[in-house]
């Protein structure tokens, strides 16, 4: 009896023991848990796609373009090329590399509007035959004209008036800012601030 009053003790205190520590370890193991679940929802997180997308309608060509031409920190190549044959100059079909800082100015510009459809394109690149011939027909025309180096494009936005383009432009501080009523289109440009009518 008193062997089986031992026995029945030590089995009750091992069990309590064995209790107390499964309370005292399952703490830590929430814990780890939680931090799996946050570590978890950080990679989602790290891994959510960031996207830089443009819309074109060449107004010259009736060409359209559509796409997603940043992803993650880096510019895909493929789609640049897609957007340099759109802006290319028009009158002599001359392809050039379009500043990927003006893209993303326009995504900028696209944001500040709150708009998604296509900036309607008057001009993208201007080879510099084409830009020599247009600045001896017109004032306008800059003879070291930023469209000579992909750097600048005239356009227009549908559904929004020519001034509250200008001025959000304007609100970016991204470059020239050119306001052309008469022929309704403004110029941005990736080249020093300034502005012009």
């Amino acid at each position: 009896m008193a062997g089986d009053a031992r026995t029945n003790r030590r089995f009750f205190i091992g069990a309590s023991v064995a209790t107390i520590a499964s309370v005292a370890i399952w703490p830590a193991d929430a814990k780890t848990h939680a931090k799996s679940i946050i570590k978890t929802k950080a990679k989602t997180i790290a891994h959510k796609v960031e996207r830089r997308s443009l819309a074109f309608h060449n107004l010259h060509t009736g060409e359209t373009l559509d796409a997603v031409y940043w992803v993650n920190g880096r510019y895909e190549g493929g789609v640049l090329h897609e957007i340099n044959h759109v802006l290319r100059d028009h009158r002599d079909g001359t392809v050039h590399t379009i500043d990927p800082n003006l893209l993303d100015l326009l995504v900028r510009l696209r944001q500040r509007l709150g708009i998604n459809s296509p900036f309607e394109v008057v001009c993208g690149y201007r080879s510099p035959e084409t830009n020599a011939i247009m600045a001896a027909m017109s004032e306008g025309v800059a003879s070291g004209s930023f469209h000579m180096y992909g750097k600048a494009i005239d356009l227009r936005v549908p559904g929004r008036n020519l001034r509250m383009v200008q001025r959000a432009a304007l609100s970016l501080k991204g470059g020239g800012v050119g306001y052309y009523r008469r022929s309704n289109f403004i110029h941005v440009d990736t080249g020093p601030v300034r502005h012009w009518i």
